[in-house]
């Protein structure tokens, strides 16, 4: 009996050993056209670049940087997921397509972008909730300060670093952090 009791107080600590490794991207969102989608089926096995966007903001030139990395990172497992967001002074006041045209015409964007959301305060998406709740580096936990704040999850689906809104995609730290996720 004292065995059988070892036993499955190993397997419950196997059990729970493996929730607390789950995944920072389990949630169901809508993309840009309305379409449902599972973060964590569809970015399965890819490393991600998290960022709240929005079209009418000073930093909206990021669009281009982000875009390029898309295009530098894209083929070895990088995925750029924007998020719109008209929380901050009203900067992504746009309907779905204006957001894609606005993207498309103004910064050649083709990585994905998901429906608008609001990241922080009562009416915050989960994820978002869930993000801004994690210990991260170089910013910690802690509300969205701003348009363009960033996020980088790995192939496990962990997120591994936050950056500010000011930092911007093709800042040395953002790209060593990418490099060494898509190494692993």
């Amino acid at each position: 009996m004292k065995m059988a009791s070892v036993v499955l107080g190993v397997a419950a600590m196997a059990v729970l050993a493996g929730t607390a490794s789950a995944s920072d991207i389990e949630y169901k969102m809508k993309n840009l056209g309305g379409k449902e989608v599972d973060l964590a089926q569809q970015y399965k096995g890819k490393v991600l670049l998290i960022v709240n966007v929005a079209s009418k903001c000073g930093l909206t030139p990021q669009y281009k940087d982000l875009q390029a990395l898309h295009e530098k990172y894209g083929a070895k497992g990088l995925c750029v997921v924007g998020f719109p967001c008209n929380q901050f002074l009203g900067q992504e006041p746009g309907t779905p397509e204006q957001i894609r045209e606005f993207c498309t015409a103004n910064y050649g964007v083709k990585f994905d972008l998901m429906g608008k959301v609001e990241v922080n305060g009562d009416g915050a998406c989960d994820l978002y909730k869930h993000l801004t709740a994690l210990e991260t580096q170089p910013k910690g936990p802690g509300k969205i300060g701003w348009n363009f704040e960033k996020f980088l999850v790995g192939r496990d689906g962990r997120v591994v670093a936050r950056f500010e809104p000011r930092t911007k995609p093709s800042d040395p730290l953002v790209i060593q952090a990418i490099e060494t996720e898509l190494a692993k």
